[in-house]
């Protein structure tokens, strides 16, 4: 089994998760929706002493994707090879590309718009620390929110799908609570009670425990 590694790093006023996943042994790493303070990203990085081979984003809301290209091209720079933006679903282009608008009414700084280098579909794969993840299209917070899933790893990355005790908000205007608890109940709750999850914000937990205790699921 390869030892991956995992770092959440608090990013935006948002307090949003970014992910750092790495092997410990190969040092080949991913940063999941780096949504701004690149430079912390990049500190969290140096101190892992792994090379990032790609950036995922789970959707398009700006506390996860706003320092996409910032951080792409700083890593380019230092390791002078790409590191693609991948994800989420193509619905979710038209926040991608309001992204520094909205930052500015926030009053948040430095955060980008973020044109991906390559959209994400349900059934396709993607590498993460140097192991193939499926991706599974979860719609309902945003349009193109995808999710991350490894079954025999046991791991998921859920985004802002699923929250420990809690589930995304659907209160946008594109939002859609009925599509969110079914890609949670026929999606992510079968493959397993086992599977461990990182989430957008706060801590994570399992699929079983959220099946049993959360209050927003059906039983």
């Amino acid at each position: 089994m390869p030892k991956l590694q995992a770092a959440q790093i608090p990013v935006t006023p948002f307090q949003q998760n970014c992910a750092l996943i790495w092997d410990a042994e190969t040092l080949r790493g991913t940063v999941i929706d780096p949504g701004g303070d690149v430079p912390r990203i990049l500190a969290a990085i140096a101190k892992a002493g792994c090379t990032i081979d790609n950036i995922l984003l789970t959707h398009g809301h700006l506390d996860h994707a706003g320092g996409a290209e910032a951080l792409r091209d700083a890593l380019v720079a230092a390791q002078a090879a790409p590191a693609p933006i991948e994800g989420p679903h193509r619905d979710d282009e038209f926040l991608l590309s309001g992204i520094a608008d909205q930052a500015r009414q926030y009053g948040i700084p430095d955060l980008a718009n973020a044109t991906p280098d390559r959209w994400l579909e349900e059934g396709e794969t993607v590498r993460i620390a140097g192991q193939d993840f499926g991706v599974l299209h979860c719609p309902g917070h945003a349009p193109g929110h995808v999710v991350f899933t490894n079954v025999g790893l046991g791991f998921a990355v859920v985004g802002d799908v699923l929250f420990r005790g809690s589930i995304g908000r659907t209160d946008f205007p594109y939002g859609d609570h009925e599509a969110l608890i079914r890609g949670i109940v026929t999606k992510l709750l079968p493959l397993g009670d086992g599977m461990r999850f990182l989430c957008g914000h706060g801590p994570g937990s399992t699929f079983g425990e959220e099946r049993r205790t959360n209050p927003f699921l059906p039983r």
